[in-house]
């Protein structure tokens, strides 16, 4: 797909990405979302439920969405590829990006996430990334 038939995820302040459980029921979550290295990336924490439902597949949808998750009628919906970040260099460019572009909250949760882990109630870091194969 082209950049200008994908220009609204580029637009969205969030995005509602659907995974898929081993029965194939979906389940929707919003994210924060970033450009990278030819598709987008979110970050998550490493032992989330979209993590372990990418475990098993890779398959994903994504829409743009309010904070609430909530899709609007007519909004464009994409089908895509998704992967887990593995490498520890490339989640740190992840998240650098998700924190500069939204600049407001980004350091506070990174903040947060140093709070948490000075008292040993912080989960494992993560992200994912994803390219689209097709939309509506």
């Amino acid at each position: 797909m082209t950049d200008e038939d994908t220009s609204a995820l580029d637009r969205a302040r969030y995005v509602s990405l659907t995974t898929f459980r081993r029965n194939g029921d979906p389940v929707a979550t919003p994210v924060w979302t970033v450009r990278h290295e030819g598709g987008w990336a979110c970050t998550t924490g490493a032992t989330s439920g979209k993590v372990a439902r990418l475990r098993h597949t890779d398959r994903i949808e994504v829409a743009p969405c309010d904070v609430r998750g909530r899709v609007a009628d007519g909004a464009p919906r994409y089908s895509g590829t998704a992967r887990v970040v593995e490498d520890p260099a490339e989640y740190r460019r992840v998240r650098s990006a998700v924190v500069r572009r939204y600049w407001v909250l980004g350091p506070a949760l990174v903040a947060w996430g140093a709070i948490g882990r000075m008292f040993g109630r912080h989960a494992a870091e993560g992200a994912v990334t994803w390219t689209i194969d097709s939309g509506d």
